[in-house]
């Protein structure tokens, strides 16, 4: 039987993890164009999702703030790369605006989608993307161009499933051996899965114990 790749960590590693994000977490800029990008980051990281995967809630769980959501969501924001800090600026959060689209107009989508084409070939200190899908519905082809995307630019990305809370408990192992198949020909897909609940907190200790890794560059 196929062992299902899911994140799993020492004791010592989850509390580094607790730790690295017990510290604050500052908003340093909203970026339009490439131009206005910061300078490099000794870590840097991405979330990535559908517009209502549930992204802004899982950054407030994260960081253990109630305002990440609010501040990203600023009118004038919603379609720019939102930049985070923490740990005196030695990782950067960014938080990419939601893919779905039903309701913008063509020009701003192609001018999200090459901003973040661009973003994602020319930053070449980006250690991971984060891909949130949610729980209930599990990878749909909505999604599909961005992992195109991700695979085609060579940017290691992992999938993070939310929303746990909202499916029954005979549905986990199904899940997530439905993503694994899915992502297993993808050649920038890491193959360890994240299983999250914002509101009742599961796997968010383990998500920063991985973000720490990625730090510590492991």
């Amino acid at each position: 039987m196929t062992k299902i790749a899911v994140a799993e960590f020492e004791a010592d590693t989850l509390e580094a993890g607790r730790i690295l994000f017990a510290g604050p977490t500052q908003f340093l800029k909203g970026v339009v164009s490439l131009e206005h990008l910061p300078g490099e980051f000794p870590t840097e990281i991405a979330f990535a999702g559908r517009s209502n995967v549930g992204k802004s809630s899982l950054l407030n769980a994260l960081t253990g703030r109630r305002d990440i959501a609010r501040t990203s969501n600023t009118p004038g924001r919603t379609r720019e790369l939102n930049y985070f800090t923490l740990d005196n600026q030695q990782l950067a959060i960014v938080d990419m605006p939601g893919y779905g689209y039903a309701k913008a107009e063509k020009t701003l989508v192609r001018k999200w989608q090459s901003l973040v084409a661009r973003y994602l070939q020319e930053r070449p200190g980006l250690a991971r993307v984060f891909v949130l899908i949610d729980s209930r519905h599990g990878i749909k082809h909505t999604d599909i161009p961005t992992l195109d995307m991700l695979d085609t630019s060579a940017v290691s990305y992992q999938i993070v499933l939310t929303k746990a809370d909202k499916i029954k408990s005979g549905e986990y192992e199904r899940l997530l051996k439905a993503t694994q198949k899915a992502i297993a020909k993808r050649p920038a897909a890491h193959p360890v899965i994240h299983f999250t609940s914002s509101v009742k907190g599961k796997g968010i200790a383990e998500l920063r114990a991985e973000i720490f890794n990625l730090k510590q560059g492991r």
